[in-house]
This record gives C-alpha cells, structure tokens and sequence, in this order.
C-alpha cells in the first residue's frame, strides 16, 4: 500500500510539473537569433551575382561608377535611405609605390609567417587570359584619374546616437575578371548586414555604418579619404540641439575582404584542391602593432565568441596580423578588424588564394560551399555586433 502510495505522489507531481509547465508562456525567442536566420544563401548569392553584372568594377571607370549606383539604390530599396557619399580626387602616382619586401622570403605581411610552397602575388593585366568575351568588353575601359565616391548608410542608435561601430568592405575589383571574391563576397556581405539591420522591427542602442569603399586596390584610398574628411567629426552634434550627429564616436571598425575560398595550400605543382578544406573557417584578424592592439584582440574574441553562438558551418580562428585592406587606416584611431577567408599574410601569402586579382575570379567559379563560408562570416558578424549595438527585435515579428 505505501508502495501504491508513493507512486501515485511521483505520478501526480509529475502531472501537476507537467500542467504547469504547460500553463507556462513559452519563453520568447532569441531576437539575435532570429535576425541571424534572416540571412540566406540564396539572397547572399544574388546580391553578389548583381555586382558582377559590372565586370571587375575598377575604379576610375564606368563601371565603377554604375555599381556604386547600383549599390546605393539597393541599400535604399533596404530602407537604409540616409544614404551619403564621401567624395575626394584620386591622382595616381607617377611611379606605382613598390610595397617593401623583407629579404626573408617567408615573412608576411603583417610580420605573419608563411608556410609551405611560396607563390609570387601578382595582379593580371593581360586581357587576353579573360577567355569570356563579354567579361573582357565589361573590364576594357581603361581607369581614369578624378573625382571617386563611395556610398555608405547608417541604422541610427536609439540610445546613443553619438557613437557607432563600421562595418565595411571594398566595392573595387581588378584583374580581367568579376571581383566575385574580391570584393564583391565582402560587399555583398555587408549590404545584406545593412537589410537585416534597416528593417523596421529592428532597434539598436548604438548605431552602425555600412561602408562600401572604393580605390582600396589602388592602396586603400577610399578608407583614407573617409578616415581624413571624417575623424575629427566624431561625436560633434550637428546643427547643436538637434540630437543628430552626422559623425558618430568610432567605437570599432570592422573590414571584410575576401570571404569565400579556403581550399588549402598548393599542391606541390602548383594546383589546387577543388574542394573545400574541411578546416576552412573565417579568419578574425587584428594588427598587433596597432595603437589599439589590446583592444582589437579583446573585440576580435568577442566576434569568435559570436560564431560559437550564432553562426551555423564554420568556426572562427583569431590572428594577430590584419594588413593590406581597409581596417588599416583606422587602427590607429579605432579598434579595427579584418574578417576574410584565410590568413592575409601567411595563408595567401603562401598561394591559397590563387583566383586573387586573376581572370578567374568570376561568380561561376564558386561552389555552395564557398558561399556559405561567405554566409557564414555575416552570421559571425551580425550576431557580434547585435551583440555590441543591443539590438532588439518588436514582439510578435
């Protein structure tokens, strides 16, 4: 009998936990979560195939002009509709700067260190090795010295709308291709951060600007310029009273360039692997000689701590030595990061990249895998900086 007893108890609890719990309201949904699961691969993939519709997208040329067109009204159609443009002149050098080389050929850029088989680094300039005609017509219009724009727009903080973190990629390609990875899987990235951000459901505390730089393969001109026209305007509210400023304090900035191809080192004959390799993960990179080193390094895990959390096929390593792309000209001023698809110095450095600057750098080149490593990196960077920005999501979206 007391045997009957106490099993009727335990039953009977554990109707009464179940009914109670059942009473209870279900537990409201990660908002970070759910705006991280608004990316997708398909959009990802066409936003990146509309780029390329402009050839390589060299700067000082047409082509260049209509994709920062294009770009603009694209982050518009988002509802980021402050759109503004930094606009300066670019005058070539008469003699091309020549990048210093240590006489240790395994030294990277970045005081990284290079492993393997080493690769020159070189730009194609030959036409001819673009064997699709329509791509070749596309890239012929030779760059011209002038006056260069670039686009960028800004999701407002509710709270503090006197500060800001970046999120920017490189709009300009060269090559004889279509810059599909460089940098169009970059730019692409952060116009679809910009969408996700730009619906109306969506709030954050501190705001956050979508650059699309251009002239950073002429030496991260574009960067430079908005650097210079727009550091000693942080934080200056503009006209005074209105609770607007135009310059928010930079609280970190943060650079994509080049996402999607990880398919390992050469080949000893120089070849590549077709398939991805199954340690391909998204590189978080900070400059170690910086003026905020300590800085960078501790948001650099923040952002590895975000792909943990949020993003859903890679993992994300952290490396000391971010170099040649357009975190460089902050770094001195602001924590400044590089997310991309492999090791700048070491990594492609040593070859792994070998469709960087070639003809072969076209959309039809890459595979699902290359673009959900693409895809990959905007949840990594989406969830840090809804993360950082307090992002919110109105109930019942």
């Amino acid at each position: 009998m007391l045997k009957k007893l106490v099993c009727s108890f335990v039953v009977c609890s554990s109707a009464a936990l179940a009914s109670a719990q059942a009473s209870m309201p279900a537990a409201a949904p990660d908002p970070i979560s759910v705006m991280v699961g608004r990316l997708d691969l398909e959009k990802y993939k066409a936003t990146i195939k509309g780029l390329t519709q402009f050839g390589d997208r060299r700067q000082g040329t047409e082509r260049n002009r209509k994709a920062v067109d294009w770009i603009e009204a694209q982050l518009k159609s988002y509802g980021c509709t402050n759109t503004e443009r930094i606009r300066y002149d670019y005058q070539p050098p008469a003699t091309p700067p020549v990048r210093p080389r240590s006489n240790d050929r395994s030294e990277g850029p970045g005081g990284s260190r290079r492993r393997g088989n080493i690769f020159p680094d070189t730009v194609n300039n030959d036409p001819m090795k673009q064997p699709d005609e329509k791509i070749r017509a596309l890239d012929t219009e030779p760059s011209k010295p002038g006056e260069r724009e670039e686009v960028y727009c800004t999701k407002i903080g509710t709270k503090h709308p006197d500060q800001m973190y970046i999120l920017g990629a490189h709009m300009d390609g060269i090559g004889w291709g279509e810059a599909a990875n460089d940098d169009g899987s970059g730019t692409a990235l952060v116009m679809e951060l910009a969408r996700i951000f730009s619906s109306p459901d969506v709030t954050t505390d501190i705001s956050i600007r979508f650059a699309l730089w251009n002239n950073e393969e002429t030496g991260l001109n574009g960067a430079a310029a908005y650097v210079a026209q727009r550091k000693d305007l942080q934080g200056v509210e503009s006209p005074a009273g209105s609770g607007k400023y135009p310059e928010p304090k930079w609280l970190g900035m943060v650079q994509h360039d080049m996402m999607m191809f990880d398919h390992g080192m050469p080949h000893k004959d120089g070849t590549m692997s077709k398939e991805q390799r199954p340690e391909a993960d998204v590189n978080i990179e900070y400059q170690v000689t910086s003026k905020y080193a300590d800085q960078a390094m501790a948001l650099a895990h923040k952002f590895q701590l975000a792909d943990d959390k949020y993003a859903t096929d890679y993992p994300a390593n952290v490396g000391p030595h971010m170099t040649n792309t357009d975190s460089s000209p902050f770094m001195d001023l602001t924590p400044s990061l590089s997310l991309r698809e492999v090791e700048r110095g070491a990594q492609m450095g040593s070859g792994w990249d070998p469709q960087h600057h070639q003809p072969t750098d076209v959309y039809s080149f890459y595979t699902d895998d290359d673009f959900r490593l693409g895809l990959n990196a905007a949840q990594t960077t989406l969830g840090a900086i809804a993360q950082l920005t307090g992002a919110t999501m109105a109930p019942g979206k």
